[in-house]
């Protein structure tokens, strides 16, 4: 993958990151543009990981329970992570389900889970 495709990649991951906050009560963003980016990146690391170690893809929807369940926990942990991007619990469920239907919207592979 291409510098440049990543950072479209990260782009599109911060801008349903962006739109799935503004629908989620319990997630909240107060550190602007960088902290979304950084939690794009957060998150893409996170999704990553367990999907090397565990050979589970942590996407919202078509995953079954267990990537729903991951992709909340992500979306947690995040939230502890990255400073000025905060997540409840509840927040992470509700969010994992609204990041599940804004990356089915949004053209393209954004993989945000």
């Amino acid at each position: 993958m291409s510098i440049g495709k990543l950072i479209i990649k990260i782009i599109v991951a911060a801008i349903a990151i962006a739109i799935a906050t503004f629908f989620t009560p319990g997630m909240s963003n107060q550190g602007g543009i960088w902290s979304l980016i950084l939690a794009a990146i957060v998150i893409g690391i996170l999704d990553w990981l367990i999907l090397k170690v565990t050979k589970i893809d942590a996407s919202p929807f078509g995953r079954g329970i267990i990537g729903f369940i991951v992709a909340a926990v992500i979306l947690y942990i995040t939230g502890l992570i990255v400073d000025g991007f905060t997540v409840t619990l509840l927040g992470a469920i509700i969010g994992a389900l609204i990041l599940g239907v804004v990356d089915a919207i949004i053209p393209g592979e954004t993989t945000t889970m």
